[in-house]
């Protein structure tokens, strides 16, 4: 890229993440320490096709390191979609002196991204999604405070589950991936966890882990079920068909979305949107940031949308291991004769 960068635009899209505003408080900032002016775009790519903008100063993102959601708000633009919508995009590009976009958000914001710098627009992504499913990137913002929120909120539950003798089933995000779902289980101490990456056997996942904690004493069971895993509500049904129990379902929904970024989530935020502006004054675009090793790296976009990030299944063997179940040989389950 030639031409200097002397005006750019920032925006978050998609749904929001924990440490958005972390980011956008880092792009802010970095650019003015370079002498390059920062235009907040409103609504995401929405936003940008419908001139919705305001001149962002560093004054107008002190305290909002500690916030959650997003100041810029979020949209989801089906007229973004069409190529007459991205046309419009870049007119308001061209309309603003915007000579850069960096776009925060999942793979939604980076294939808007893709688009725009098809038409001449260059652009740097960060990655800000809970689901942590990302592929050019390691982490993403906003997936260590979503997973403490579950935690905190699970903890919570297991109290009165513990006190009634319950089996409670907890549904959290996590359509096509189960990162936060694995963690989160593993964090809590789960009787059984279902996830998108391994087809259910309620038979194997549920029952039997179930009936394991039983015999080794437990009273009350937590099952925690990502979203495109199954419905809570039908694995709670089973349960109380099958084994009897008093199933109770709690989704998590949009919580998980909320509350102050964790201390990861602000460091990275920062991190990522110091580099995504070093990348654009240094004379490089269209990429994403993200973290490799401990490291921050840069993906073409076109690479990055390429890549699948595949769940660590070794997450899955360290879960199983540390569910309650009965000795090799016990009473319950007497050695056969001759050992």
């Amino acid at each position: 890229m030639e031409k200097e960068i002397r005006r750019i635009g920032v925006l978050t899209s998609g749904g929001d993440a924990p440490g958005m505003n972390a980011a956008v408080r880092a792009v802010v900032r970095t650019a003015i320490s370079k002498d390059i002016q920062c235009v907040g775009i409103r609504r995401g790519w929405s936003g940008l096709i419908n001139s919705d903008f305001t001149l962002m100063s560093g004054s107008e993102v002190s305290h909002i390191l500690s916030r959650g959601g997003t100041i810029l708000y979020t949209a989801r633009s089906e007229e973004f979609m069409t190529l007459e919508g991205q046309q419009k995009a870049v007119s308001t590009c061209k309309l603003l002196g915007l000579d850069a976009i960096v776009a925060i958000g999942g793979d939604g914001t980076f294939r808007g991204a893709l688009a725009i710098s098809r038409l001449g627009v260059p652009v740097v992504g960060i990655p800000a999604t809970i689901d942590n499913d990302i592929g050019c990137s390691n982490y993403t913002i906003g997936f260590d405070s979503a997973c403490n929120t579950c935690i905190q909120s699970i903890d919570k539950l297991r109290d009165t589950m513990q006190s009634h003798e319950r089996c409670s089933v907890v549904e959290v995000m996590g359509r096509d991936a189960g990162f936060l779902a694995l963690y989160v289980g593993i964090s809590v101490g789960a009787t059984a966890v279902l996830i998108p990456e391994r087809k259910p056997d309620f038979e194997r996942d549920v029952v039997r882990p179930i009936q394991n904690a039983r015999l080794t004493g437990n009273t009350h069971f937590m099952i925690v079920v990502a979203e495109g895993a199954g419905k809570a509500f039908h694995i709670g049904k089973q349960i109380k068909e099958e084994l009897g129990l008093d199933a109770r379902v709690t989704v998590l929904g949009h919580i998980q979305r909320g509350g102050a970024p964790s201390a990861r989530d602000r460091e990275m935020a920062s991190r990522m949107g110091y580099a995504a502006v070093m990348a654009l004054n240094e004379g490089r675009c269209n990429c994403v940031i993200g973290t490799r090793e401990g490291a921050l790296v840069e993906t073409p976009i076109e690479e990055a949308l390429a890549m699948k990030k595949s769940i660590q299944m070794e997450r899955y063997e360290v879960l199983e291991a540390l569910q309650n179940r009965l000795p090799r040989y016990s009473p319950l389950n007497p050695a056969p004769a001759g050992k």
